[in-house]
């Protein structure tokens, strides 16, 4: 959420750059009141670059699991031709220090290595040569006349996130926040990944990911992507009501860190309590070429 970043394109969303500008301060100066305590609490100072090789050190022991779990603990078998990869949302606006979320979610996305960690996925996946779904998230001119919003489709709305100029035009949607991470190009646009529909508040409930899914006799989901407690988490609680068996990879995933909370690790609570599994990128990995 850079505040030099430009609202570059005509979106027809009614916001003008000033507003959009305006709009970031105003999430920012919240952030930056919180930084102090989260730095002091955690002990982790997020770095200049959007991706790293793997979770930090610092990170994996802010949100190591219980030593002794209080709860049953189960785990999720892949099954060649029954299984997916689900990504959510691996677009700029989300990963990218270019993206407008980036000052709430990049401590985040840089201590999780989630950037390089979602690529290793596709990497896995695409070898294995396991199904990839890609559920991505857009804002088009009338999804801002909506006559009311959460707080943080609010937020959303008012940042220019995901703003495309309409469903049946991709100008100037290359290099903007709703694009892909240029890293992922390769694998999303190869042909054989299945882009659905996009989802507009946080879950796929209005989208054909289930539809996608079923046709192609998918009953298992690793999910991985953006963001942990909204997105990533509402595609977990709709596919676990719709019966799939779901296993998210929790540092392929981000949160932000705002005077509310901390997004990550709620999610990472309620991972732990309702998924069929939860695994690091290197036994995704493993688990994947184990598979073939």
């Amino acid at each position: 959420m850079n505040p030099e970043h430009t609202h570059k394109h005509d979106c027809a969303c009614g916001h003008t750059s000033e507003s959009v500008d305006l709009a970031r301060r105003r999430v920012l100066s919240g952030v930056a009141a919180a930084g102090a305590v989260s730095v002091a609490s955690t002990g982790i100072i997020a770095t200049s670059t959007g991706s790293a090789d793997a979770a930090t050190e610092e990170a994996k022991a802010t949100y190591a699991d219980p030593e002794k779990p209080g709860l049953p603990q189960v785990d999720m078998e892949i099954v060649t031709g029954r299984t997916a990869l689900v990504v959510t949302d691996p677009q700029i606006d989300f990963l990218s220090e270019d993206g407008v979320t980036w000052d709430v979610v990049g401590e985040s996305v840089t201590e999780q290595g989630t950037v390089d960690n979602i690529e290793r996925l596709f990497i896995a996946a695409k070898a294995a040569d396991m199904p990839v779904f890609i559920s991505p998230h857009y804002y088009y001119p009338h999804d801002h006349k909506w006559e009311f919003e959460g707080t943080l489709e609010k937020t959303m709305h008012s940042i220019g996130m995901f703003n495309r100029i309409g469903p049946l035009n991709l100008d100037n949607f290359e290099g903007s926040g709703a694009d892909w991470m240029p890293q992922y190009k390769k694998y999303i646009e190869d042909g054989k990944t299945v882009v659905c529909s996009p989802h507009k508040v946080y879950s796929p409930a209005q989208n054909d990911l289930n539809l996608q899914l079923r046709k192609r006799g998918i009953d298992k989901v690793i999910l991985a992507g953006m963001s942990a407690n909204l997105c990533t988490q509402a595609h977990l609680y709709e596919m676990l009501e719709l019966g799939y068996e779901v296993a998210v990879v929790r540092d392929a995933t981000a949160g932000a860190k705002v005077p509310e909370g901390d997004g990550y690790l709620a999610a990472i609570i309620n991972f732990r309590m309702v998924a069929n599994g939860v695994w690091w990128t290197d036994d995704a990995v493993k688990r994947i070429a184990k598979s073939v």
